[in-house]
């Protein structure tokens, strides 16, 4: 009878994966004994697989230059990283790494730009395209790059105001991009994104406030949907619409040569998980030679601005089961010495799974168990799979500590969750490690930082010691 945790794993999964195996000492992450990890830094922990961010950008560009490459595509593409998904240094460097552009969401974005521009990680011909709705700081900022002579930062108009704003502090001439108010899904709460312009009034914006305008030039035209880059009717519709407005615009708009398709590629979120992106790039690069061959124009330059799909993969975290509550005859709640709304916000906010296994004792028995965290809330847990209804773990045993990992968890957690500042129920974060390899591919490990102190969330709250 097949009662042990890696029975379950095996016969509900393909296993062992790419980034998954078992080792002597247990569980094992790109090579990573995560034992070892633990027994080094302790639990709670989070991790940052750095190599995997240039792994993932590279695994992008690749798939872009095949299906450029099948498709006789004429256009070139070009790969930017979305900060907003993690703006740390560490991940900035090593996506810089690999000759890639940046996309910026808010004014403090551009400081960032300037300071990586200091040390040579950002040049002048780093793209460095401003979404967001934007107001005087962000602006300001914007308008002080390009005065320094970024000529290659793009600001995507977001509404009807930015033009002028954007005018009455930049100095000389400067090219534009425009966002698309694209309309979401049926089953959403409204019917068009707040974000950009809507495809009726494109045209007629651009013909009352760029087409005469001598210190502006249209050259990019944005295209992002929420649900992100999927084979649904629904995604290839919008895509549609969205080329049929950039024919439009590019017959009457010499200078815009740029589609931004933003961002949206999925990443792995369950041991079952299972995406074509090669496909889904030939398509939409298909999808463009078609309309444009239609309208005899040339095809534009490709943007996109992945984000999770850069920095979401390279992440983890690392807890140890305290305790295990019975509360009823069907209920076992295994506690964790964290918090979930704390330490992976998604999993509270927007229901976001995350693969999760055991990290030791594979060869124990499993059970069926509930997940909680330490914060007296009742929305603080964890209680099921991405393909399964349940969540298995090996049995409980006080004496036989029991650690688990929830892993690709590296985007929007510690900015969400707030890294650095007050925690739910004051619980601390946790110490996190930047894991890395030498020239010679041998893991490296660093402390990045330690797990927060009470001293220093009583000086936030304003207590004197």
């Amino acid at each position: 009878m097949n009662t042990k945790y890696i029975d379950l794993i095996n016969q509900t999964y393909y296993f062992p994966q790419e980034e998954f195996r078992l080792g002597d000492n247990g569980l094992e992450f790109h090579g990573i004994d995560l034992m070892a990890l633990v027994e080094q830094y302790g639990a709670p922990l989070k991790f940052t697989y750095l190599p995997k961010i240039s792994e993932n950008i590279n695994l992008a560009k690749k798939w872009f230059a095949d299906a450029i490459e099948k498709n006789n595509y004429k256009g070139s593409y070009n790969y930017c990283y979305c900060t907003k998904s993690s703006h740390f240094k560490h991940v900035l460097n090593e996506a810089l790494k690999n000759d890639i552009h940046i996309e910026t969401s808010s004014a403090f974005d551009i400081d960032i730009v300037e300071s990586l521009k200091k040390t040579g990680k950002v040049t002048d011909k780093t793209y460095v395209i401003c979404n967001g709705f934007k107001r005087d700081r962000y602006i300001e900022n914007i308008a002080r790059l390009i005065n320094n002579g970024h000529e290659n930062c793009i600001p995507i108009i977001d509404n009807y105001e930015e033009i002028e704003l954007l005018s009455d502090n930049i100095e000389g001439h400067f090219n534009v991009g425009i966002r698309i108010a694209s309309e979401e899904e049926p089953k959403f709460e409204f019917y068009t994104s707040r974000l950009g312009i809507g495809y009726k009034n494109i045209i007629p914006f651009y013909e009352e406030q760029i087409k005469n305008n001598e210190r502006v030039d249209l050259k990019m035209l944005h295209f992002f949907i929420n649900t992100g880059i999927r084979d649904t009717a629904y995604y290839w519709n919008e895509l549609v619409k969205c080329l049929k407005v950039y024919v439009r615009l590019k017959k009457i708009c010499p200078s815009l040569d740029s589609l931004n398709i933003g961002g949206g590629f999925p990443i792995k979120n369950s041991l079952h998980f299972e995406y074509d992106y090669q496909y889904m790039i030939n398509e939409i690069l298909n999808q463009i030679n078609i309309t444009c061959a239609e309208a005899e124009m040339p095809v534009p330059n490709i943007f996109t601005e992945f984000g999770s799909f850069t920095v979401g993969e390279s992440g983890g975290a690392i807890y140890e089961i305290l305790y295990q509550k019975q509360q009823n005859d069907r209920e076992k709640w295994n506690m964790i010495n964290s918090s979930f709304i704390t330490t992976l916000p998604d999993t509270w906010a927007i229901s976001k799974r995350f693969i999760m296994l055991a990290i030791n004792r594979w060869n124990d028995e499993y059970e069926r168990v509930l997940l909680g965290g330490l914060t007296c809330d009742s929305d603080d847990y964890y209680n099921s799979e991405q393909n399964m209804a349940a969540i298995y773990l090996p049995k409980f045993r006080k004496e036989k500590p029991l650690y688990i990992g929830f892993f690709n968890t590296g985007a929007y957690q510690e900015t969400i969750g707030g890294f650095g500042g007050l925690q739910h129920c004051l619980i601390p974060s946790p110490k996190h490690i930047l894991i890395d390899r030498d020239k010679n591919n041998k893991i490296t490990t660093k402390l990045f930082s330690e797990q927060q102190t009470s001293e220093q969330l009583l000086n936030i709250l304003g207590y004197e010691h």
